[in-house]
């Protein structure tokens, strides 16, 4: 898939949007369509061919969730990576309401992580709905953090992720509220992820918290 549609702060400096945007209507580019929503069925499945493990991130240009995506699709999607079991896939949405409704149509192998992004306080609901899924691996994905997300209920959530905007008109990101997040995740015993400050220059910005860097992971697991 690639496409999507904003739904929530954290869209608002898309880059998946801006890098597409710059080949609509270049004819024969894969973005001769921009950012309009497109499902490549041909593509889907693209990874049985990979013969060496790797880990996949599904959507780094869509949402899988969207909610002109057909469920059937969806469920396509899913049975490929059950098929691909010596890849480990990693899927992110905004959409988590949806997640939560077409979760029980869905197969749920041990080699799929399943993720939501929370950019702030207001957004803390899509942990429920993501706890209410059979995903062997669930994760948080708060990046760009855009305000404290005080305290946050980690029960079913197994990685926490965190980075700052980046780009023209990146946000910022109060050091105290990683900090915070960082704290729960050691106090829950919940592996922490730090990705990046952020900001206009931010390979200049670095990506160490409290004097160190935070590349934690959960545990895979071994595909049934």
């Amino acid at each position: 898939m690639t496409g999507c549609t904003k739904v929530s702060p954290g869209c608002t400096h898309c880059y998946a949007e801006t890098f597409a945007e710059r080949w609509r209507g270049i004819p024969g580019h894969p973005y001769e369509q921009g950012f309009d929503l497109k499902i490549w069925k041909s593509r889907l499945e693209q990874p049985l061919t990979w013969k060496k493990s790797r880990t996949v991130f599904v959507n780094s240009m869509s949402d899988l969730f969207h909610e002109e995506v057909p469920l059937p699709f969806i469920q396509e999607v899913f049975r490929v990576m059950k098929q691909a079991s010596w890849h480990q896939f990693q899927v992110l949405t905004k959409r988590s309401k949806r997640l939560m409704e077409v979760a029980p149509d869905l197969l749920w192998p041990q080699n799929v992580w399943m993720g939501v992004s929370v950019e702030s306080s207001d957004y803390l609901y899509r942990l429920d709905h993501l706890r209410k899924t059979n995903a062997c691996i669930r994760f948080a994905s708060i990046e760009p953090l855009l305000g404290p997300l005080g305290k946050i209920n980690l029960k079913g959530i197994h990685w926490v992720i965190v980075g700052g905007e980046s780009g023209p008109g990146a946000r910022p990101m109060d050091p105290k509220w990683v900090a915070e997040i960082q704290e729960q995740c050691a106090k829950r015993e919940v592996p922490f992820f730090f990705k990046q400050w952020g900001g206009v220059q931010k390979k200049k910005n670095g990506r160490t918290l409290n004097g160190r860097t935070w590349d934690e992971m959960p545990q895979a697991l071994t595909p049934a």
